[in-house]
């Protein structure tokens, strides 16, 4: 296990009344957790490796900017065509023994991707994967399951395609703090975009996304740069530390650090359940986290 070190992160605006309540009330039973799944989108540049954030409105308990993804859905239990690694090897990827959740947790994966950016890691074979996604009859059944019309099963069915997991690659597992009101057990995933694929946004529903530099955003981690450009209400102004959870924001050092996707995705990581708790610093509430260092230089105390 690489070296864990103390982390401090700003507690997000949407955050601090939840925060009070809980300290003034006293500590309580956190709320229940939902099960959720998200993929960190990644290609290779000149300049580093790039990954997919977009916007999400509302309180999301991924963060303001995020990487694809969402709740798991009780159709992603439905049986349908899989390739590539087994769920009981994703079970063990995932330091879980319940192999219907890991299942679960990598179809709701594959499905918040497509859903929300049109990439979609199927394919008729091991060998080939769909490509061209971005026409309007994709669109219409992109807008299809995230209305909840149709499942991604009878989408795959009726083209005769399979779930690609071997595509997929296991993360890390982060979980919302206990005083938040809308907490998310996430589990992580990454991919490259398939040959013929592109990201795009959901027709009525996707407000920004774009594929931003790990390096540069980590850089400007404390100019509103980021947040200006995705130019909503909520964002414009803040750092980044108000965007993100800080479980995205670590992702992020760790690609702006790796060298090309190849090897972000080859590096091995052990199963461990990261979660931000409430600290009082200097009188200011903020997230501590226990992660691992991995920038050099990096300073162990945020913000």
């Amino acid at each position: 296990m690489p070296h864990l070190a103390r982390r401090l992160f700003a507690l997000p605006q949407d955050l601090e009344g939840a925060a009070q309540s809980w300290l003034e009330h006293g500590e309580r039973t956190p709320r229940a957790a939902r099960f959720a799944s998200s993929v960190v989108l990644l290609r290779d540049s000149p300049n580093g490796l790039e990954t997919w954030l977009g916007y999400r409105p509302g309180s999301s308990p991924l963060g303001v900017l995020a990487f694809p993804g969402g709740s798991l859905d009780p159709a992603d239990d439905d049986a349908m065509g899989w390739l590539g690694p087994s769920p009981q090897h994703w079970a063990e990827q995932m330091g879980t023994d319940d192999v219907g959740l890991a299942r679960r947790h990598v179809v709701g994966a594959i499905r918040e991707l497509f859903e929300e950016t049109g990439v979609l890691l199927a394919g008729p074979d091991m060998s080939s994967t769909v490509e061209a996604t971005s026409t309007p009859e994709w669109m219409r059944a992109r807008i299809a399951v995230a209305d909840q019309e149709k499942t991604l099963a009878q989408v795959l069915g009726k083209r005769g395609l399979s779930l690609r997991t071997d595509l997929l690659k296991s993360l890390v597992n982060w979980r919302s703090p206990d005083f938040a009101h809308r907490r998310f057990d996430t589990r992580y995933f990454a991919a490259t975009v398939p040959l013929g694929q592109e990201p795009s946004l959901l027709e009525g529903k996707g407000v920004w996304g774009r594929w931003v530099n790990a390096a540069h955003v980590v850089q400007e981690r404390n100019t509103s740069a980021l947040g200006d450009e995705a130019g909503q209400e909520n964002t414009v102004g803040r750092p980044l530390g108000e965007l993100l959870v800080p479980g995205s924001e670590i992702m992020l050092e760790k690609m702006a650090a790796a060298n090309g996707c190849i090897a972000y995705l080859s590096y091995k990581r052990k199963p461990h359940v990261y979660q931000p708790t409430l600290v009082e610093e200097d009188g200011k509430l903020m997230l501590e986290v226990e992660a691992a260092k991995t920038v050099a230089g990096d300073h162990q105390r945020e913000r």
